[in-house]
C-alpha cells in the first residue's frame, strides 16, 4: 500500500545541530503539494491495487526527498542510503527521522517508475515558483547543446564482437541450468551447442588491439576469425532459444527473450564490422550501433579539440536570467543547431507568457529566419552573430553596444553547462535505456534549479 508520509518527528528539538540554511529553503520548496501529487501519480502505477492494498510501502515524501539529495551531490543509489542514513540533517531532510531507510535497490524500483514526462511538467512547475519567488523574471534567454555521454565503453568492431560472444554465451550458460533442472527430452539434443567461446573471442580481441599498426592483411585474417566465433556463437544462441521454448518455465521465458533481444544486435554487429573491416565500406552512423547495452547511443560529431566523435546524446539547454534552466530536450541524432532556435523560443513564451527581451545563442544557430522569428516574436534584442563572411553593414549591426553585451552574457551558459557536468553528473548518464536517460538528465536539472532557488532566499 502506497503511503504518503511518516508521522513528523523534529530532530533537531532531540538534537540540537547546526542547521544548513540552504536544506532548509529546499525542504519548504519540497512542501509543494503540487510536485508531490505528479510524483505520487506515476509511483502508483506499480501495481494495479498499490494505493490501497499491501504491507505500507516507503513513502512518497521520502521517495522525492532522497532522489532529489541523490542528484543535488551526484551520489549512487548506494552512496545515498548510506550518507542519508549516517545523517541526522539528512533524516530530517528526507522526513526518515527514525525510520529504517530503504535499501538501494528499493529506491532503484521506485525511481524507475517516475516517467520523463513527469519530470518534464515537474521541471515547468520549479520554473513557475522560481518565476513566482522572483529569482527569475523570464527577460533573458541563452541556449546551447552539449553532449551527455552513455555510459558504454569506446567502441571498437573487435570489442563489439567480444561483448556479443560473452553475452549470447553468458545466456547459454544460464539456459544450460534451466534445460537440466526441468528433465526434458530436449536437454541431450541441446548439450552439443552450449560450448563457452567467450575466451576464444576475448584472446582473439586482443590480438586485433595488438595487430592494429601492423599489416592489412593480417588484421583482416584476425577478424574474419573472430567473425567466425561471432557466427557460431549467434548460431548456437539461436538452437538454444528453440529448445527453451519449450520449456514453460519463468526463468526459461525470460532467458529466450534475452536471446531475442541481443541476438539481432549482435548480427548488426556482425553486418558493420563485415561492411567496414572486409568491404573496406564507409557505413554511415545511423546504421552503426555502438554498444549492445545502450544501442539507443548516437555517435556525434561536433568537431571538438581532441574528440573526433562522442558517443550519447545531445541535450539541448535554454537558461533564462537567475541560472535557472528553464527547458531540456534531448534530441535524436546530431541534428543542426538552427532547428533549436525557434523550438526554444515558443517554450520559453509557453512558460513566461510573452518572449524574452534578450535572446541568444552562438555562430551555428544563425540565420536570416531565426533572426526574423525572433524579431517577429516582440524579442527586442537578438543575439546571433553571423558565420562566416559579414558585410560592412552587418559588422556594424554586430558591434552596437547591447549586441557586444549580449554575446559576453552569452558565454556564461558553458559555465552552466559546466556546473550541470561537475555538479550533478551531466557529462556521463549512469542509468539504462532511452527513458533511463532522459530521467537522469531532467533530475539533475531540477535539482540545479532547486538548489539555485534555494541558494537565491537564502541569500536574501
Amino acid at each position: 500500500m502506497l503511503i504518503e508520509k511518516y508521522e513528523p518527528v523534529n530532530l533537531f528539538a532531540l538534537v540540537p545541530l547546526e542547521r544548513d540554511p540552504v536544506l532548509d529553503e529546499l525542504d519548504r520548496l519540497l512542501e509543494d503539494d503540487a510536485l508531490f501529487a505528479e510524483v505520487k501519480a506515476d509511483l502508483a502505477q506499480r501495481r494495479p491495487q498499490t494505493l490501497n492494498r499491501g504491507r505500507p510501502s516507503t513513502p512518497v515524501e521520502v521517495i522525492l526527498r532522497m532522489l532529489v539529495v541523490k542528484h543535488l551531490y551526484n551520489w549512487s543509489y548506494e552512496q545515498t542510503e548510506r550518507f542519508v542514513a549516517d545523517s541526522i540533517t539528512l533524516r530530517q531532510f528526507c522526513r526518515l527521522y527514525w525510520q529504517s531507510v530503504p535499501d538501494d535497490t528499493v529506491l532503484i524500483k521506485w525511481a524507475n517508475l517516475l516517467q520523463p514526462e513527469t519530470l518534464q511538467r515537474l521541471l515547468a512547475h520549479i520554473v513557475g515558483m522560481a518565476r513566482q519567488l522572483k529569482v527569475t523574471r523570464g527577460r533573458k534567454l541563452r541556449t546551447d547543446g552539449t553532449v551527455v555521454e552513455t555510459n558504454i565503453h569506446h567502441p571498437t568492431d573487435s570489442s563489439l564482437l567480444a561483448d556479443g560472444v560473452r553475452v549470447l554465451s553468458r545466456a547459454l550458460g544460464r539456459a544450460r541450468e534451466v534445460l537440466q533442472s526441468a528433465a526434458t527430452d530436449t536437454v541431450q539434443v541441446a548439450k552439443e551447442v552450449f560450448r563457452n567461446r567467450t575466451r576464444s573471442a576475448r584472446n582473439t580481441a586482443r590480438e586485433i588491439g595488438r595487430k592494429a599498426q601492423q599489416a592489412k592483411d593480417r588484421t583482416q585474417r584476425t577478424y574474419r576469425k573472430l567473425l567466425r566465433i561471432t557466427r557460431a556463437s549467434v548460431k548456437q544462441a539461436r538452437k538454444v532459444a528453440q529448445v527453451l521454448s519449450e520449456v514453460e518455465t519463468e526463468a526459461a521465458a525470460r532467458i529466450v527473450q534475452q536471446l531475442e533481444h541481443f541476438v539481432p544486435l549482435v548480427e548488426q554487429v556482425i553486418d558493420q564490422a563485415s561492411r567496414r573491416v572486409l568491404c573496406g565500406e564507409q557505413v554511415p552512423a545511423a546504421d552503426k550501433i555502438v554498444s549492445l547495452f545502450e544501442p539507443h547511443t548516437d555517435i556525434i560529431r561536433r568537431g571538438k579539440a581532441g574528440r573526433s566523435a562522442e558517443f550519447g546524446h545531445k541535450l539541448w539547454l535554454d537558461e533564462a536570467d537567475g541560472g535557472i534552466v528553464s527547458s531540456y530536450r534531448v534530441l535524436e541524432g546530431n541534428p543542426n543547431d538552427q532547428g533549436q532556435w525557434v523550438p526554444s523560443l515558443e517554450r520559453h513564451q509557453e512558460l513566461f507568457d510573452r518572449p524574452p527581451e534578450q535572446m541568444s545563442g552562438d555562430r551555428g544557430m544563425y540565420s536570416p529566419d531565426n533572426e526574423a522569428y525572433a524579431q517577429r516574436a516582440g524579442v527586442r534584442h537578438v543575439i546571433l552573430p553571423k558565420r562566416g563572411y559579414r558585410s560592412a553593414k552587418r559588422k556594424q549591426h554586430e558591434h552596437q553596444r547591447w549586441f557586444r553585451r549580449g554575446r559576453y552574457y552569452h558565454n556564461g551558459v558553458e559555465g552552466r553547462i559546466s556546473v550541470l557536468k561537475r555538479r550533478h553528473g551531466l557529462d556521463r548518464c549512469r542509468y539504462h535505456g532511452p527513458e533511463g536517460f532522459e530521467r537522469w538528465v531532467g533530475w539533475g536539472i531540477i535539482a540545479h534549479n532547486l538548489l539555485i532557488i534555494a541558494s537565491a532566499l537564502t541569500a536574501d
